[in-house]
């Protein structure tokens, strides 16, 4: 970069002069080695960003530390392994200029940086850029990273989101990725709004990309196993209409064949609902009085009780 002669004078605040200095070797002290992924991130190569030790350590105690604490870092090039050149690139930029540009590719990587390096604003400002693009579509995407950094706020966004769209939630693409414990943690919900087929539709496509992604046959057995359960016991499948369960359940072959003729019979209302299965329908979100907003209905009486994604 060929720098202007007397460039400092055309820059009258330190914000416009310290922001000149990022990613110019101008005086810098260090550099940083790290990965660039090309527009299709399917190859990677190396990339340098100067740096200058100072700035970073005015902004980071983490970089503070390593610049300037007992056992400082003496090297002239430190490679990051876990950062990628959009996201540092973000960080610095902070850094240098309190600006940052966040998009749908690089946010959660900068938030892990801010985090890594302890620079609070910066995290604080990736969570208010998640919550102002959360949707159904992304909500499974986010309420992963919100957990891992207990960013109880966006926590709470994400639960709204998913309890008042629940349908729209679970049949987004990204739905049939979420881990396990995120599954059966959404099944479980009784504030979810939605027609009980429509999330055991969900749960049995989950269940069976997860066979074909480990190139098994998505059998009946195989997908309650890898289900557990947790998850197939909080499928409410007593408030489900005969011509629903009908139509779509037995052929899923999730449940047991006397399972299916349990209900068969209690639908018919011949015996009361096979033991183990919730038999009251969902109450839906809280309103602003903390009343459900949907009432529980029974047939019978009660016995037991969410890039890369599109930002």
């Amino acid at each position: 970069m060929c720098t202007p002669q007397n460039w400092q004078t055309q820059r009258p605040t330190i914000q416009e002069r310290t922001k000149f200095m990022l990613n110019n070797d101008l005086f810098s002290d260090v550099k940083f080695v790290v990965r660039k992924s090309n527009s299709e991130g399917e190859s990677e190569s190396k990339k340098v960003i100067p740096a200058h030790k100072f700035v970073l350590s005015i902004g980071s105690p983490v970089f503070e530390a390593m610049f300037y604490g007992k056992i400082a870092e003496t090297r002239a090039s430190i490679e990051l392994p876990d950062g990628d050149y959009d996201s540092l690139l973000e960080l610095f930029r902070y850094l240098y200029s309190d600006e940052v540009n966040l998009n749908g590719r690089n946010v959660v990587w900068v938030l892990y940086l801010a985090k890594k390096y302890m620079v609070p604003s910066l995290a604080d400002k990736c969570c208010k850029f998640l919550r102002d693009v959360l949707s159904t579509f992304n909500v499974f995407h986010i309420l992963p990273t919100a957990e891992k950094y207990q960013e109880k706020e966006l926590i709470a966004q994400c639960w709204e989101v998913i309890d008042n769209k629940s349908e729209e939630a679970v049949k987004s693409d990204v739905f049939t990725t979420i881990e396990h414990s995120l599954l059966e943690a959404v099944v479980s919900r009784d504030t979810l709004t939605i027609n009980e087929i429509e999330l055991f539709k969900a749960v049995n496509l989950w269940a069976t990309k997860k066979c074909e992604g480990q190139g098994l046959e998505a059998t009946g057995e195989l997908k309650r196993r890898i289900l557990g359960e947790t998850v197939v016991k909080a499928i409410r499948f007593p408030v489900m209409k005969l011509q629903e369960f009908a139509s779509v359940v037995p052929d899923a072959k999730i449940l047991t064949p006397d399972e299916v003729i349990n209900f068969f019979k209690f639908f018919s209302s011949a015996v009361a609902a096979p033991k183990g299965f919730l038999n009251s329908k969902r109450s839906g979100p809280p309103t602003p009085s903390g009343v459900p907003k949907y009432q529980s209905q029974h047939r019978f009486p009660p016995r037991r009780r969410e890039l890369y994604p599109k930002y």
